[in-house]
Parts: structure tokens; C-alpha cells; sequence
């Protein structure tokens, strides 16, 4: 039996929101929101692999093949509440040194804004990278403080954020938001 090893080459970031009366189905309509409906999708957890080259989703798309087997970091929330504000984000954090694994973040939840969840998502994934690089900070202080210290650091390079927010749908049907990051082999 051969030694396989999946570590991904690249990665691309992509989110979608659905609507419709089932929630399965509002699932499905966000993914194909997200343009990612047709993989099938294994999430897993949150390392960026050391190298991993970001590419944007129509890139990433061109190397997939509809059915394969996709491996992913996902956000996912879903409401059939009206106006109830529902969010999923991806945050990721890359380290300056090329040989050390960086830290994708996900969360899903309700009543947070777009601009709160990015930060949210984006300060997770620099706080748990900069805990592995040995960053001294204050956990305590605001993520704009820490963001100072991580960048003042030199360790961490790069910090972004994915993220889907929707208001419920003011019929009541199922409001389904996803954020991925999707993994290229």
C-alpha cells in the first residue's frame, strides 16, 4: 500500500446565500450561490498548509471536476426566522516564514454584521497563529490593538476574511449563508 499524503497546493475563498421553503434546499441554493454545488464537499479542519498558493474561485473552479471529492473548510448557518440576521465567515492568517503552516478560522452564527464577522473570524485566525509563533500579545485587548502587535511582529504576512451575512427571509422561508475555503490538490 502506497503512502498518500493530501496536502493541498491551493486554495480559493468563496461564499453564497440561499432562500427557499426547505432548508436542505436553501443549503443547496447558497452552494450554488458559492458556485461549489457540484463537489462533493468534505470539511476539515483549519490549517493552511505551508505554501498553499490562494487563487481566485474562477481559477480554482477550472482544475475541479463536477462529483469530485473536494475537501473544505466551511462556515454554515441557516434561519427561517423573518429579518433574523444569520453569518458564516472563513478567516485566514499566513505566516512570513513560507515553511510554517498558517490558520484558517470559521463561524457561523446570528446578529453580527458583515464588518463584525469579518474582524471576528480574521482576529481567530491571527490570534491562534500568532499563539503557535510565539507572538506575545494581550489576549484581552481589542483585535484593532493585537492586529498592531501581530502585524508589528514581522511573523504573521497576510490576514483576510470570507464572509456571508443575510438577513432572514421576510416570508419566513429558510435563509441558508455558507463561506468555504475550498482546497485544490
Amino acid at each position: 500500500m502506497s503512502n498518500m499524503t493530501f496536502v493541498p497546493r491551493k486554495v480559493f475563498f468563496t461564499n453564497g446565500v440561499g432562500r427557499h421553503r426547505n432548508e436542505l434546499e436553501s443549503f443547496e441554493l447558497a452552494l450554488r450561490d458559492a458556485s461549489i454545488e457540484k463537489y462533493n464537499l468534505v470539511t476539515v479542519s483549519s490549517i493552511h498548509p505551508a505554501g498553499c498558493e490562494i487563487v481566485n474561485p474562477a481559477a480554482g473552479a477550472l482544475e475541479l471536476t463536477p462529483g469530485q471529492v473536494v475537501f473544505c473548510v466551511m462556515a454554515r448557518a441557516s434561519t427561517n426566522e423573518p429579518n433574523r440576521l444569520v453569518g458564516a465567515g472563513i478567516g485566514l492568517a499566513v505566516p512570513a516564514a513560507g515553511d510554517h503552516y498558517g490558520y484558517l478560522s470559521e463561524h457561523h452564527g446570528y446578529g453580527m454584521t458583515k464588518l463584525k464577522l469579518s474582524d471576528y473570524v480574521e482576529d481567530m485566525a491571527a490570534t491562534m497563529l500568532a499563539t503557535t509563533l510565539g507572538i506575545e500579545f494581550d489576549p484581552d485587548s481589542a483585535y484593532d490593538e493585537r492586529r498592531e502587535v501581530y502585524k508589528m511582529s514581522g511573523k504573521i504576512v497576510q490576514t483576510r476574511a470570507c464572509v456571508q451575512t443575510a438577513a432572514g427571509d421576510k416570508e419566513g422561508r429558510w435563509t441558508t449563508v455558507v463561506a468555504s475555503a475550498v482546497f485544490l490538490m
